[in-house]
């Protein structure tokens, strides 16, 4: 922007110097040459008195003599019947021609310009004064003029442009404030707000900035709180079946786990819907994966399922939360319980790329037969994956990731959660 308007200043400003200057060197030109022959002019009258007192070449050559042309060898005077005295330049029939005249006349030669005056005398004799004018005297402070006006232009232009470029500065640097505050809203630091400066414009979208960042963090605040409620008052329901579950004595023990589990998650959506929004969130992906096989082993040996644990021995990085990775893989897991017969077996591959984690769940069962539809609806009906797949695609797409839907090695159907890593940094791994 700031190049645009320099090269905006640049222009606009050498039309109006040049509409401006052009006709000014042109008079200052002319002017010159009018102040030329003027002086020729007062030299050729210098004359006239002389010439009404004598006409003898000596009288007239003292003459001459005492005048600034005639010392520079520019002066002559042609007598009627009599001889010329000076360095003549006209040619004869112009200096006749001259004689004739009542007037003063120039003639351009090679040079310069001769000016001719004719003088009239007692009787029918006359004379003619010839001034020789070169063309030095008459462009004589042309240049310099030239050079000054040509200096005045360049100031001019120069100065355009600096006082274009502060503007344009002023306006670039509130529209990059504007942007950066955007990015950082938009990465979830909730708190950034811009204080208004540059053209009345950009103070208008800082302020209409300012008031959206404060309606997105009331908004956000007040969905948290509406969340962390309609989770909390799932407690009294919760209690009750426990108090139920209790009264049924050992045989309901796994009920009471699977209830255990649920109140955790009560919990922790109540945890996270109270905890404002992070921009940085990430977990060791390899750690939640070592828990969540460590939690669904149990009943895969009760069913009779082979399963493995392949690429999850060393830490890995993913870009979201535990809590979150943690939702998608039981997901994708119960899918995997859910639709496929006991026996079946299954595995879980995390793969670490250089921009990507990718998170691979296998199975034997039947596949999924239109696995388009499936991402389309976000279930499988009767495929080896169903309700977990509209949550691995939210969480996947959230990164920039994807979701994808092959047939794996098993012979069954094989869900892929790639996340990506741009915005993930290198320390040591954290849960968060």
């Amino acid at each position: 922007m700031r190049r645009t308007l320099a090269v905006l200043m640049v222009a606009v400003t050498s039309m109006v110097a040049l509409a401006f200057l052009v006709p000014l060197a042109l008079i200052v030109r002319e002017t010159a040459q009018s102040r030329a022959v003027a002086g020729a002019e007062r030299q050729a009258a210098a004359l006239v008195p002389v010439l009404a007192l004598t006409t003898a070449s000596d009288d007239l050559g003292l003459a001459m003599a005492r005048t600034e042309a005639g010392r520079r060898g520019l002066l002559a005077v042609h007598v009627k019947g009599g001889a010329t005295v000076g360095t003549s330049r006209a040619p004869a029939a112009q200096v006749a021609g001259a004689a004739a005249q009542t007037r003063a006349s120039t003639v351009e030669l090679d040079g310069g310009y001769v000016l001719l005056r004719p003088v009239a005398l007692d009787g029918d004799r006359g004379a003619v004064i010839e001034v020789f004018v070169p063309a030095a005297d008459l462009n004589r402070g042309v240049p310099s003029s030239w050079a000054v006006l040509t200096g005045v232009a360049v100031v001019l232009v120069l100065g355009s442009v600096l006082v274009g470029d502060r503007l344009g500065a002023r306006v670039v640097r509130a529209a990059r404030r504007l942007g950066t505050a955007a990015t950082a809203l938009g990465s979830g630091d909730l708190s950034e707000r811009i204080h208004p400066d540059g053209p009345p414009e950009l103070k208008a979208a800082a302020n209409a900035f300012n008031t959206m960042a404060n309606r997105v963090t009331h908004l956000l605040a007040a969905e948290r709180e509406l969340a962390a409620d309609l989770s909390h008052r799932l407690r009294t329901p919760l209690t009750a079946l426990r108090l139920s579950l209790d009264q049924l004595g050992p045989q309901a023990e796994p009920s009471r786990q699977a209830l255990a589990r649920l109140e955790g998650e009560v919990t922790t959506i109540i945890s996270a819907a109270r905890r404002p929004a992070r921009a940085a969130r990430s977990c060791d992906a390899a750690q939640v994966l070592r828990e969540r096989l460590a939690f669904w082993s149990a009943l895969a040996e009760d069913q009779g399922r082979p399963w493995q644990l392949i690429g999850a021995t060393l830490p890995v990085r993913a870009p979201v939360p535990a809590g979150e990775l943690t939702a998608v893989v039981d997901a994708l897991l119960g899918n995997v319980f859910r639709h496929t017969a006991e026996g079946t077996a299954f595995s879980v591959t995390l793969h670490e790329g250089r921009d990507v984690v990718g998170i691979l769940i296998a199975d034997a069962g039947p596949g999924i037969p239109d696995p388009e539809a499936a991402l389309e609806r976000g279930a499988s009906g009767s495929g080896s994956t169903g309700l977990g797949l509209d949550i691995a695609r939210r969480l996947a797409e959230s990164t920039g990731g994807s979701l994808r839907l092959d047939r794996s090695s098993l012979g069954g159907a094989q869900v892929q959660v790639w996340l990506r890593l741009e915005k993930v940094s290198k320390p040591a791994l954290k849960d968060t």
